[in-house]
């Protein structure tokens, strides 16, 4: 299987680091309803109840079928992305030909051949497509390109008009080879702090391999000797993984090991102490009877280096176990389950919980404490037919603190019957439950293999959820009333360059502005920071803005949560920046009568983040201007 191993590889390489125009997710602001306040008056802010969260409405289906079939849809998630410009989204999907669709209809704007490009309208296809589809400016010229990879080893770059990039597509060739990864299991981010990214890859055995940039192993801690990552087995006893190597005569301490042929790993800061984590889940088996069969997932946390996770009283050093047995391991009854974790901070208390799809039938969260809270785990099979569930996507549909989990499901092979749409709550409840449209054809069962893609599609402020069904094409779910939702994990493998991490908390991305930015003495002036948190938790943020004294401030301060107050012209607001998380802070003031020339008034709020980082954001307003009229001059 070294041909899809140079293809995850390439996919991971491509993209590092992260662009920062296609770097972060969409996250709508919220609508602001401003009281009025009382200057000098501190207020601590409490959510208002939440909405209800409403079902998901079908927006359009078949998308990239031919008249009476569609290609077979594998576990690949679409992407978005405003392809040329025009600032309406198309969706960039794949089963086996790449087709790019109108996000607001669904119709095919272009298709090609995986393997080729528009240049080659008959070509046939070289094979499926695996993982999802990247969209990421990898040459930093301000336009994306798509990135996919395919069975065969080929991996292509495209212009975002469906045309090779040069030097594209690459095949698997003698300048390298590996074997066994069968999902989209590498993960890269910043494991040692040094701003370069590692990539860790589990493979088709029980171990897990972190590579530098340079293609080195990254060292392992001294616990487990002079080893890198890739040398140390992973054991569900830690006395035998210490020990580094196992018996394998049926007793369980000396027998259970984990096979990550379709384990990916997931990389980011689960505690919020600014140090990140590895993630991984993996097939638990009995080497002492061999592979398959699989006993449970099994789910692991781990330090940057290798050692098992242990802090602020959690200890992943012994760990979850038995946490379901597989219901078929079979892919000729049902497709294979990809136990691919998101990682999420699902009830708001700014810790990462981690969420995956097991082939017990069931969605499992854990929390650091290694337990499942609530109803967790929920069952999409509860007898009869085979069902299973797709990675899981995490978002704040309501904007109320707690966010909810999707998938899909599909179903055993010869059923006749498809998979759901699935929308739960932070603590495992089903909110809404859906059929999936029937296969298109003459197929005998459908569903979606791939984790859903949560975007804006249209001009409303709604999101949408797009799917790669088995055999029903694209589809696309309105998803009514979700105008303020933050997208936590969104798409497969959790962003459109499908990198397995997130990025550390960060408030770098937030902004300051004005309205007007022309105005006349004694006009009012409306005054928004927003602070915006790319990653974990950032507690203690601290803001400052002192009012220029061309200004007097009208006493209408509001914040979306914190504690914040003005005095002596001073205005403040102390609070956490939740994960993935947006705090809007709006006042008005009015502008000084005593302003009789042109003028700037130049306004600037500092934004500690808590970790020694200011930020600096400002807003000018050109007051008391004079109006300048251009000619306007016709070309002829």
């Amino acid at each position: 299987m070294n041909n899809l191993f140079l293809s995850m590889a390439l996919l991971v390489l491509l993209i590092w680091p992260i662009p920062a125009a296609t770097a972060r997710l969409p996250i709508a602001m919220h609508d602001l309803d401003v009281p009025g306040w009382t200057a000098w008056q501190f207020h601590t802010h409490t959510s208002p109840p939440s909405k209800e969260i409403q079902a998901p409405v079908v927006k359009w289906q078949n998308g990239g079928c031919f008249n009476s079939w569609c290609e077979t849809g594998w576990y690949s998630s679409p992407a978005v992305a405003d392809l040329d410009g025009d600032g309406t989204m198309e969706v960039i999907a794949s089963a086996y030909s790449i087709v790019v669709l109108d996000g607001e209809t669904g119709a095919v704007e272009w298709r090609v051949a995986s393997g080729h490009d528009r240049s080659e309208p008959d070509a046939s296809n070289v094979g499926r497509t695996w993982p999802g589809i990247v969209v990421a400016d990898l040459d930093d010229d301000g336009e994306v390109e798509i990135v996919t990879a395919h069975s065969g080893g080929y991996v292509s770059v495209y212009d975002h008009e469906g045309y090779f990039e040069p030097g594209w597509p690459q095949l698997s060739n003698d300048s390298g080879y590996a074997y066994g990864v069968f999902n989209a299991n590498a993960a890269i981010g910043d494991l040692d702090g040094d701003g370069l990214g590692e990539i860790v890859v589990p493979s088709d055995v029980h171990y897990i391999c972190a590579y530098k940039p340079d293609g080195t192993q990254t060292p392992a801690n001294p616990i487990y000797g002079d080893k890198d990552w890739g040398k140390v087995g992973v054991w569900e006893s830690l006395v035998v993984e210490l020990r580094g190597w196992g018996e394998c005569n049926g007793v369980r301490e000396e027998s259970y090991r984990t096979n990550f042929a379709h384990g990916p790993a997931v990389i980011a800061d689960v505690n919020g102490d600014d140090s990140v984590e590895v993630a991984a889940t993996g097939n638990v088996y009995d080497c002492s009877v061999g592979h398959p069969p699989g006993r449970y997932n099994g789910v692991y946390l781990f330090n940057a280096d290798r050692s098992r996770f242990q802090a602020d009283g959690y200890d992943w050093q012994v760990l979850p176990v038995d946490t379901g047995a597989p219901l078929s391991e079979d892919y000729d009854v049902i497709e294979n389950n990809q136990p691919n974790p998101a990682v999420a901070d699902l009830d708001g208390d700014g810790e990462l919980e981690i969420i995956y799809s097991s082939y017990d039938g069931r969605v499992h969260a854990f929390w650091l404490d290694k337990t499942e809270h609530g109803n967790w785990p929920y069952a999409v099979y509860t007898g009869g037919f085979y069902r299973f569930a797709s990675e899981p996507v995490v978002v704040d549909l309501n904007a109320d603190g707690y966010a909810e989990v999707i998938v899909t499901s599909w179903v055993q092979k010869g059923s006749d019957q498809t998979g759901k749409l699935h929308i739960l709550d932070h603590q495992g409840n089903l909110l809404h439950e859906v059929d999936l449209p029937p296969a298109y054809g003459s197929p005998d069962w459908n569903g979606s293999l791939p984790a859903p893609t949560l975007a804006n599609l249209d001009a409303d402020a709604d999101l949408e959820v797009v799917l790669n069904t088995a055999h029903s094409g694209f589809v696309a779910y309105d998803l009514p009333g979700t105008a303020n939702a933050r997208i936590l994990w969104g798409t497969g493998r959790g962003n459109f360059q499908r990198t397995g991490s997130l990025p550390p908390g960060t408030l770098e991305g937030s902004v300051k502005r004005v309205e007007p930015i022309q105005a006349e003495p004694g006009d009012t002036l409306t005054y928004t920071i927003r602070l915006e948190n790319a990653g974990p938790l950032r507690p203690g943020v601290h803001v400052t803005d002192t009012l220029p004294i061309e200004v007097y401030y009208l006493g209408d301060l509001w914040a979306s949560s914190g504690s914040y107050g003005e005095e002596s012209g001073v205005i403040t607001w102390t609070g956490d920046v939740s994960s993935n998380g947006l705090v809007t802070i709006t006042f008005g003031v009015t502008v000084s009568e005593q302003i009789t020339m042109p003028h700037a008034i130049i306004n600037t709020a500092l934004i500690d983040d808590g970790r020694g980082n200011i930020w600096e954001r400002r807003a000018v307003v050109t007051a008391n201007g004079y109006a300048i009229h251009l000619p306007l001059i016709h070309k002829h």
